[in-house]
C-alpha cells in the first residue's frame, strides 16, 4: 500500500509539475540594451514593433521602397498561402534581417495572411532566443523564414531568396507542396 500511495503522490507531483510548465506565458516584445548592439529585439515578437524606433530607421524603409512582384503575388493567392503557417526567425543586428524581414512583412500584408499564423523570433548575435525556438527548428542563420503546414515544414528561405525575391521562393515552396500531395495521392 505504502509503495501505490508513493507512487501516486510521485505522478501527482510530475503532472502538477507539467501543468506548471505548459502554462508558463511566452513574453512577447523582448527588448534588451547590449554594448556593441545598443537596444536588440529577442524572442517572439509583434510586426508592430518593428514600426518604433530605432527599428522603423531600418524596417520602414525597406518596407516602403519594395517592388512587389505581382504575378508571384498571384499564385500566392491561388496556392492558399494563408493556410499554411510561417516562422521567421531574424536579428535586429543583421543586414539581410533589415533587408528581407520588412519585404516578407509587405509581402503578406499585400496578401492579407492573418498575423495569428505568423511567429516572428529575434534572435541575438549567437542566434539564440529566451524560449530556445531556434534549436527546434535548427537554425543556423537569419532570417530564417519557414512554411508550415499541419506542423510539418514544407521548406525555408535561408538568409536570402534564391530566386532574388522572397516570393517566388515561397511560391516555389508551395509547389513543392502540391507536388508532393500529388504523388501521395497516386502512390496509394
Amino acid at each position: 500500500m505504502k509503495k501505490i500511495i508513493t507512487n501516486f503522490i510521485a505522478v501527482s507531483a510530475l503532472l502538477l509539475a507539467n501543468q506548471q510548465l505548459s502554462a508558463q506565458k511566452v513574453v512577447v516584445g523582448r527588448e534588451v540594451e547590449t554594448t556593441n548592439d545598443g537596444k536588440m529585439l529577442l524572442g517572439n515578437q509583434l510586426k508592430s514593433k518593428f514600426t518604433e524606433a530605432p527599428y522603423a530607421d531600418w524596417y520602414v524603409k525597406e518596407h516602403d521602397e519594395y517592388a512587389l512582384d505581382q504575378k508571384a503575388i498571384g499564385e500566392l493567392k491561388k496556392n492558399k498561402i494563408n493556410s499554411y503557417s510561417i516562422t521567421v526567425f531574424m536579428g535586429t543586428w543583421c543586414e539581410d534581417s533589415h533587408r528581407d524581414f520588412p519585404r516578407l512583412m509587405k509581402i503578406l500584408e499585400e496578401l492579407k495572411y492573418p498575423e495569428n499564423k505568423l511567429t516572428i523570433i529575434a534572435l541575438n548575435r549567437k542566434k539564440e532566443s529566451p524560449n530556445g525556438d531556434e534549436t527546434l527548428f535548427n537554425v543556423q542563420k537569419v532570417p530564417t523564414i519557414i512554411v508550415q503546414k499541419y506542423g510539418k515544414e514544407i521548406g525555408r528561405i535561408i538568409e536570402m531568396p534564391t530566386t532574388g525575391y522572397i516570393e517566388r521562393d515561397l511560391v516555389e515552396i508551395l509547389k513543392k507542396d502540391d507536388e508532393s500531395v500529388i504523388k501521395e495521392i497516386f502512390s496509394k
